[in-house]
């Protein structure tokens, strides 16, 4: 039985006191946004607590602000944007190295946001991934969304393209997804060579 606080039973989700829905579609673009269009950038780096469903995130943004946060995503097994509940925590520096201290996977990026969609640049092994999201309140808004031009492909129903799997993706994972989309990052190997 779930409590005030909502959770996710047999596939339905209810938000509850601290938890959202969170909706959103992915799509992979075949190359980071002109930078005429970016509103706000910022660098990324994801710390994904070890046998946990909890992400700690830095984002450091280009005017010098820095945003600390620990999030849950409770994931729901169903296909389209509904993903799940999130809840997220706004941390002060000491909490979040207290926190940093925790096991943890690290997945780094650089986000471009380009209203309406968050334009992420990958690094280091997930180099050449360039992954969009885009966000909504209401399951109308996420239905009648038409991705621009840029989106490649929509990768919101694949799970290796949720940061939970990416960031235990190889290098060489990661070509061959790209590759059944069609996209060969510059400089890369095909995985078969």
């Amino acid at each position: 039985m779930m409590g005030r606080t909502g959770g996710v039973e047999g596939g339905s989700i209810r938000p509850g006191k601290y938890s959202h829905v969170e909706r959103e579609r992915r799509f992979l673009l075949a190359r980071p946004p002109e930078p005429s269009t970016v509103t706000v950038t910022r660098v990324i780096t994801d710390r994904y607590v070890m046998g946990t469903r909890l992400r700690l995130r830095r984002a450091d943004f280009a005017d010098g602000r820095c945003e600390l946060k620990l999030t849950q995503k409770v994931p729901v097994p169903q296909p389209g944007a509904v993903q799940g509940l999130i809840t997220n925590t706004y941390l002060s520096p000491a909490e979040y190295d207290v926190l940093a201290s925790l096991p943890a996977v690290l997945l780094s990026k650089t986000r471009f946001s380009v209203p309406p969609l968050g334009v992420d640049v990958f690094d280091g092994r997930l180099q050449g991934l360039v992954l969009a999201e885009a966000e909504f309140t209401t399951d109308d808004e996420a239905q009648s969304f038409v991705p621009s031009a840029e989106c490649v492909a929509e990768v919101t129903d694949d799970a290796r393209f949720t940061g939970g799997r990416l960031v235990r993706a190889s290098r060489q994972e990661l070509l061959g997804w790209l590759a059944e989309y069609g996209l060969r990052p510059a400089g890369s190997q095909d995985p078969a060579e």
